[in-house]
């Protein structure tokens, strides 16, 4: 598999994974934004690329990725404003939170 195809395979559990916890506020890859599947297409890059790294650096390497396109803690996400919730140092992220890391990173290594 290529990396937009094990990206649109990460972003369609994470929408689940989202679901599960009552946020219905993902969109399916079709009809995602391309900024949001180009960041899992990075995200999918990074870890063929660093097969070790932990989730912590998967989320650190999204967290560089935000920074640089002027993006900021903000308690709710909004596009707008570039504003993300989880715009955090991965250890103050909530559980449920890094759990996302966990499951994206698990995806890539069995696809990849």
């Amino acid at each position: 598999m290529n990396d937009e195809q094990i990206a649109k395979v990460a972003h369609e559990v994470n929408r689940a994974y989202c679901k599960a916890l009552g946020d219905m506020s993902q969109q399916a890859w079709e009809n995602a934004p391309e900024w949001q599947r180009n960041s899992a297409i990075k995200g999918v890059a990074f870890h063929r690329a660093n097969p070790d790294a932990g989730p912590d650096h998967g989320h650190n390497a999204w967290l560089r990725e935000k920074e640089a396109d002027g993006w900021k803690y903000g308690p709710v996400k909004d596009v707008k404003k570039k504003e993300h919730p989880c715009f955090v140092p991965y250890d103050e992220l909530p559980v449920e939170q890094k759990a996302k890391d966990f499951l994206f990173r698990e995806v890539v290594r069995q696809l990849a």
